[in-house]
């Protein structure tokens, strides 16, 4: 060891001397190589440590991006003192560097990358900073490998092992032209990666193009562009507001003659409408799939209706033994063994939105908050309201997240009560969360003073089972369950977890318990799904108490419940998520509603075809998962699909996300109700 000490020393001290010393005599592309290489470097280490192949044409078009950017900033430097520019762009990798290592933390933590359009997104992460930490993986940490090296390269600069000498330097002139030159030919190259066809993905659900113009969706706006690329397209897109693209007006009105639907308003509409956007959306809904009636219309008609969205709540709570009131819901009703509820930006609040209006929400934007003030006629309230119904909200918590007194509102809530008008504690010493248990108490007060004539639909959202998974007040209530040889190989954080599901299931006991005591209980339908998996637990310490593989969007998929006194039993395989609870509901209790208004469906209609999408636009369904992010498909089955078929699945899927969110963006339902009416 001594002797290699010695020789590492013997080692230093040469390079120290001035025989080793070498020249840099041009500002322009000192600064320019300097830039592109470092951050390339960091690229390529976020490619590696996000599982994503590096040597593909997308590192080259990363590559094209950023040498593009750095010769912009590389010329603009020459108008700087050379000593302000060390530091400019130190400070620059320093950033690139941290937005790096958050998005590979975020996209662990939350299953989504950051963007500049959902702010709330780093108040959730702030809030839970150590946990967030804590779930980062070792390897990510070689993302700050290239910082450490620029930092002991200005280390060895100021030695003066390294000499920048510029006198030669040419001048700004012969600068700018030469940078012109440059950044002309490698946009144009650049454009030639995201436009011509033999540089494309056929797969891919949503062209480079498009996704040049507005980055919608991160994970393969990242995988294509780099996250420096993406950074710059995401503000852009916040401060610019690029809305998502209109396909071509070519689908031409198809519907079965045979329907008993008078589109005649509809299409006189569309045909004195002017704006193309409002006439794209148009023409897709109106030629969108029509669901008549089936052997399920009518099921519930007349009957209660309470819709419950459970926080954070996965298939860990089908436990008889532990959770014997929800049991009794999934034994008792109908249970779909393979609901899904994939997380996007702003998880909560965009699965609630999606599973009240039965469209996909915008993935990177907190879809509820930024559009509050829609109005949604083909809402489950709207709905129920014109069935005469009397609607309301409740939520346990307050509206520190999402506005949803205005939200709720808008889409026709009777009446909505958070956790202050509820009169329910909260941020109790250790315990952010209020109890459920304490919120359903308050619930069946609320429902007791509806009398048997009348009619109620209510959607609650529960909250206790939300993280964090410390030290708690119900986190520590019922972990004495867990003094059991069974349990001794469950991490902590699941026990806590799994005890705040405990009081969620004691929720349920006195919500049923109080309908049985009102008489309400045989008139009532419960419909319950998780809004998304508890994002605060890794998939390592999920698989402690989930059989499943939880790869491929496995972690996503959580319960959904319909269950009413009278129902007999059933499980359903029918692969689905929440933007089909709207349609299903509608059907079930004979409301008046188009199916087209929806790109959610009827789960009982005749030709429902089992499809998850994913906020990726990743897919699933009974034969397959389809991984947008890489093209690549996995077979359940003996079932293959050729090319053709999946481009035509992979259209479907990105159809119904682009028209979903260029309804949401322009308020597309509010318009239409009111051109028909008139």
């Amino acid at each position: 060891m001594k002797k290699f000490i010695k020789q590492l020393k013997n080692k230093i001290e040469k390079l120290l001397d001035n025989k080793y010393k070498f020249k840099i005599k041009s500002r322009f592309f000192y600064n320019f190589i300097y830039l592109t290489l470092i951050i390339f470097v960091i690229e390529m280490i976020f490619k590696m440590v996000s599982y994503q192949n590096i040597i593909d044409i997308s590192s080259i078009r990363i590559l094209m991006g950023l040498i593009c950017i750095n010769l912009v900033i590389s010329y603009i430097e020459l108008f700087i003192k050379q000593t302000y520019v060390d530091k400019i762009n130190l400070v620059l990798i320093i950033i690139i560097t941290i937005y790096n290592f958050l998005q590979a933390g975020f996209n662990n933590f939350l299953g989504v990358y950051i963007s500049f359009n959902v702010t709330s997104q780093a108040g959730a992460v702030i809030s839970y900073i150590i946990e967030f930490f804590k779930s980062f993986y070792w390897f990510y940490y070689f993302l700050l490998l290239p910082l450490i090296l620029v930092i002991l390269y200005n280390v060895l600069r100021k030695k003066e092992i390294i000499i920048l000498d510029f006198n030669k330097e040419l001048s700004k002139t012969k600068n700018l032209f030469l940078s012109l030159g440059l950044i002309l030919i490698f946009v144009f190259l650049y454009d030639v990666s995201i436009s011509v066809d033999a540089f494309q993905n056929k797969l891919q659900t949503i062209s480079n193009k498009e996704l040049f113009q507005n980055p919608t969706n991160p994970s393969i706006a990242i995988k294509q562009f780099g996250t420096t690329m993406y950074a710059l397209l995401d503000i852009k897109n916040v401060f610019l507001g690029v809305e998502v693209e209109t396909l071509e007006n070519t689908i031409s009105y198809e519907q079965d003659p045979n329907l008993d639907i008078d589109d005649s308003a509809w299409l006189e509409l569309i045909e004195q409408e002017d704006n193309q956007v409002l006439n794209s959306l148009n023409d897709y809904f109106i030629n969108n799939k029509y669901t008549g009636e089936n052997s399920y219309t009518g099921l519930f008609e007349g009957k209660n209706l309470i819709v419950i969205m459970m926080e954070s709540t996965n298939n860990i709570f089908i436990n008889e033994e532990l959770y014997p009131n929800f049991y009794k819901l999934v034994s008792g009703g109908y249970y779909f063994k393979n609901n899904y509820s994939p997380r996007n930006s702003c998880a909560t609040g965009n699965n609630e939105l999606s599973g009240m209006i039965g469209l996909y929400s915008i993935y990177n934007k907190c879809t509820a908050n930024a559009y509050k003030d829609n109005l949604y006629p083909e809402s489950i309230f709207n709905l129920f309201n014109q069935k005469g119904y009397k609607t309301m909200s409740m939520h346990d918590y307050t509206e520190k997240y999402y506005a949803r007194r205005e939200i709720h509102t808008n889409m026709g809530s009777g009446h909505y009560f958070d956790v202050d008008d509820l009169g329910l504690r909260y941020n109790v010493p250790g315990e952010e969360w209020a109890s459920d248990e304490e919120f359903m108490q308050q619930v069946v007060k609320i429902l007791n003073n509806y009398s048997e004539k009348d009619h109620f639909m209510t959607w609650l959202t529960t909250v206790t089972p939300h993280q964090p998974y410390g030290k708690s007040e119900y986190g520590d209530k019922y972990l004495d369950l867990f003094d059991n040889p069974k349990y001794d190989n469950y991490n902590i954080k699941l026990k806590r977890y799994m005890s705040k599901l405990k009081v969620e299931d004691n929720a349920l006991g006195v919500l049923l318990d109080g309908l049985e005591k009102q008489g309400k209980l045989d008139d009532t339908v419960i419909v319950l799904y998780g809004d998304h998996y508890p994002y605060g637990l890794s998939n390592s310490i999920l698989k402690e108490a989930l059989p499943n593989n939880l790869e491929k969007y496995e972690n996503e998929r959580v319960p959904f419940v319909i269950w009413s006194n009278d129902l007999e039993a059933r499980t359903f395989e029918k692969y689905t998520s929440y933007v089909n609870i709207v349609p299903t509901i509608a059907n079930l209790f004979n409301l008046d509603y188009d199916s087209r208004y929806y790109t959610g469906s009827d789960l009982f209609s005749d030709d429902y075809e089992g499809l998850v999408i994913f906020a990726d636009s990743s897919w699933k369904n009974q034969y397959a998962f389809y991984d947008a992010s890489t093209s690549n498909i996995t077979y359940y089955t003996d079932k293959e699909y050729n090319v053709e078929d999946l481009i035509k699945i992979n259209q479907t899927v990105e159809n119904k996300i682009k028209y979903s969110n260029l309804a949401i963006q322009h308020d597309y339902f509010n318009y239409l109700y009111k051109s028909l009416n008139k």
